[in-house]
């Protein structure tokens, strides 16, 4: 996350220099417990005793007791005592039906209430439907119930009875039934709810109006939260605190500050809730200072201890890279609940502390918190961050002894830490055992197998999504996309491709780039060509470099020097990686001056400083062409010491050109940095085979031999009707073995009478 300065920011000396008025100060006075109640402990006894301090009953109950409002709000008195009890209300509960007031409304209300809060839905129902035509205040106390316990399917259902049954709805029946529309995701009904509402002339009804906002802003209809939010008579701190985190949801970071302002110049107390939000626009932003400009207005409003602002404080430090205002905020904070302890292990392992935040762990345990998802799922992504597999393990096993498994982000922190452990068959397990799977799920399978090389599976899974209906999401396709050019999988590929422009993908410019290089690596750069002309290029020098990287491939470098002059003149900035390209692609085409003019603009016309993979092509420029003194006389006026990459590209040469002397001298330079790379003991037994010189050829490939180093195999892929198919060097285990063979015989017999002659140098020599 960028972090901006004071002086980039109109909004910190604005927010700073606006006069926040004075608030009065508040003093509570505490709550205490009547003492001077009668009602006995027992909640037989206390109805026995109300029914024998009450005049003699008569056979009509219920005309006795609808003369005698003092019993029912006696009963009342006793549900309200004894709320808490499932069997206390249950006794209750059976005297109120022997003594006849089971249609009694307010009882019932009451009733459905205490039940509804005890989780009883299913007694609660009985009350309810046992009452010949409930008034609107019981469908409400029901809706609620529903609503407070998220049995939210049940709260619609019920609100559309309520409708049907042709009871007029109320401010209280919209707001309930619009909160479970909300936490459904369900926007259709939502929208009915509020026209129901609006033609029960309840638009400017406050208490419903900041449902509404909130409903709004949750599907990111700010503007439209913004027209009610105006059109209300009165508005609470509820209301604009709504709209005020409805501009931070959709990034409308100054709209939400200006509304802020507003509202302290109307003299409206913010509370933790209005400064948690204002906390996010910082982090969203990046601007640290008017963050600290926000603690001091905390400060100044006595709002410093709160545990939300702490947490919120912490979080925002975290995510912008200050992990020092992180910990002051933190080790400060008179308070500490879990979310705070997650937000500093999180900023922590955010910012590559994973260490300190395994610290933190015995004061979390000490503190009376419990370990639960989010600080699992924390952990898991700082073990994944290191390559811990040993510290993931013990995690994993807190997890399933905590019964933490089933929490799709937990799962999913797993699944993650064993991909990025090169644990495939361990992560695969999970993922297969995950009872709920989301798309960050299917991506982290997806793209672990795609970059450990697993690219045919990953496309298998892919079907599995799609068999599922999980849409993938932008970082998945480019995962698969990257899969297809690994496996040269043209047709795959395109169907890839087409999959992303039914699902409106294609302008994605890291996408683009993909497919562009994708296309390449199949070998269609008429077909990269034709992406790259078509899209709106923009200034996003990866998929200028992606163009230039498909031209290097196919060797045509001129090609590529052009596009590095037409992304000069749109306007685009090359950076290190574009001469990478650049210079590789002259590499490839043979354009030895043309790279060396280039790389000479790097730090004339650009200002980069050229680093290892710069040098490395360049050797490697050189050394192709014959240029081998020159190339190294480079490597000796390198500003820094070479590493593998260069040597490596210098060795190459002096095997293409057979200078056994100078390949002799880089080899043992390699061999001093990493003796254990059979890369290098392969090149340097072919100089030697080159040069005719068989016996140290053989003794190279006697020290490979001793030290248990082989070279990985290469291999080719092909597909033939929809199917992938493997070859490595030497392999003949393919079932269509011999007819390959065949044809392979006669290919070598067709170019052979046009004129070819095989290089067999670096054969070993026999006898």
């Amino acid at each position: 996350m960028k972090i901006v300065s004071s002086s980039e920011n109109p909004l910190i000396s604005k927010f700073a220099t606006a006069s926040v008025p004075h608030f009065m100060s508040c003093t509570y006075s505490s709550l205490r417990l009547s003492q001077g109640s009668s009602i006995s402990k027992t909640p037989f006894i206390a109805i026995s005793s109300t029914i024998r301090n009450t005049s003699t009953l008569a056979i009509d109950k219920d005309a006795q007791f609808r003369q005698s409002p003092p019993i029912v709000h006696k009963l009342l008195s006793l549900l309200q005592d004894f709320s808490t009890s499932v069997k206390s209300v249950q006794s209750i509960h059976a005297h109120i039906v022997v003594l006849g007031l089971r249609l009694d409304g307010f009882v019932a209300t009451k009733l459905v209430k205490i039940y509804g809060n005890l989780g009883c839905f299913g007694t609660a129902r009985n009350v309810f439907d046992q009452i010949p035509e409930p008034r609107t205040f019981l469908w409400n106390t029901m809706i609620d119930g529903y609503v407070r316990n998220e049995r939210y399917k049940e709260c619609i259902e019920l609100y559309k009875l309520m409708k049907s049954n042709g009871i007029e709805t109320d401010s209280s029946s919209c707001t309930f039934a619009l909160k479970a529309c909300a936490s459904l995701m369900d926007f259709e009904v939502g929208k009915e709810v509020m026209r129901d509402a609006e033609s029960n002339g309840l638009g400017s009804d406050q208490y419903f109006g900041s449902s509404a906002i909130s409903f709004l802003v949750k599907f990111g209809c700010v503007d439209e939260a913004r027209r009610l939010f105006d059109g209300l008579v009165r508005r609470d701190i509820v209301c604009w605190n709504s709209i005020i985190g409805g501009y931070v949801q959709v990034g409308r970071f100054d709209e939400a500050f200006d509304l802020f302002l507003k509202m302290c110049s109307l003299g409206i107390r913010p509370t933790p809730v209005t400064m948690v939000s204002l906390i996010q626009a910082c982090e969203g932003t990046g601007w640290v200072e008017l963050g600290r400009c926000i603690l001091g207005y905390v400060n100044t409003i006595g709002m410093v201890g709160d545990v939300m602002i702490s947490t919120a404080l912490i979080d925002m430090y975290g995510k912008l890279g200050d992990t020092g205002s992180a910990r002051l905020v933190f080790h400060h904070a008179p308070m500490k609940n879990l979310a705070t302890w997650n937000a500093m292990i999180s900023a922590c392992i955010h910012n590559g502390l994973v260490d300190e935040a395994f610290n933190l762990l015995p004061g979390l345990i000490s503190s009376g918190n419990r370990f639960d998802s989010a600080t699992a799922a924390s952990f898991l992504q700082g073990c994944a961050q290191i390559s811990s597999l040993g510290k993931g393990k013990v995690l994993h096993g807190c997890v399933l002894r905590r019964g933490l498994e089933s929490n799709v982000f937990v799962a999913t922190a797993i699944v993650d830490l064993y991909i990025k452990c090169n644990a495939l068959k361990q992560a695969s397990i999970v993922f297969k055992l995950m009872k709920e799977r989301n798309v960050v799920s299917w991506s982290a399978m997806l793209i672990g197998l795609a970059q450990n090389g697993h690219a045919e599976e990953a496309l298998e899974l892919f079907g599995q999504m799609q068999e599922e209906g999980v849409t993938a999401n932008a970082v998945t396709l480019v995962s698969l996309v990257h899969a297809c050019a690994h496996m040269g999988s043209l047709k795959k590929g395109r169907s890839i491709h087409a999959y992303l422009i039914r699902n409106n993908f294609e302008s994605n410019e890291v996408v683009a780039t993909a497919l562009t290089n994708m296309y390449a690596k199949c070998g269609k750069i008429d077909s990269s060509e034709k992406l790259f002309h078509s899209g709106s290029v923009t200034g996003d020098v990866v998929l200028w470099n992606s163009m230039i990287t498909s031209y290097g491939i196919h060797g045509h470098g001129l090609k590529a020097a052009s596009i590095y002059n037409r992304m000069k003149d749109a306007g685009a900035k090359p950076n290190q990686a574009t001469f990478v390209s650049l210079l590789s692609a002259c590499s490839h085409s043979g354009l030895v001056e043309e790279g060396i003019n280039l790389f000479h603009k790097m730090s004339e016309e650009h200002c980069i400083m050229p680093n290892e993979k710069h040098y490395a092509c360049l050797v490697d420029l050189l050394s192709r062409a014959g240029r081998l003194e020159e190339a190294d006389r480079v490597i000796k006026q390198m500003p820094f010491e070479p590493g593998n990459a260069v040597l490596e590209a210098l060795l190459s040469g002096c095997m293409i050109n057979k200078n056994i002397d100078l390949g002799i001298k880089t080899a043992d330079k390699l061999l001093n940095l990493d003796n254990m790379n059979p890369g290098i003991y392969v090149v340097l037994s072919n100089i030697y085979a080159k040069g005719g010189k068989w016996k140290e050829m053989y003794y190279i490939r006697g020290i490979m031999k001793q030290r248990g180093l082989k070279k990985t195999p290469g291999y080719s892929l092909i597909e033939v009707e929809n199917r992938l198919h493997t070859f490595f060097a030497g392999d003949n285990s393919h079932p269509s073995w011999a007819r390959i063979g065949q044809a392979l015989e006669n290919l070598r017999m067709e170019i052979e009478a046009c004129g070819y002659i095989a290089d067999t140098s670096c054969v070993a020599q026999c006898g």
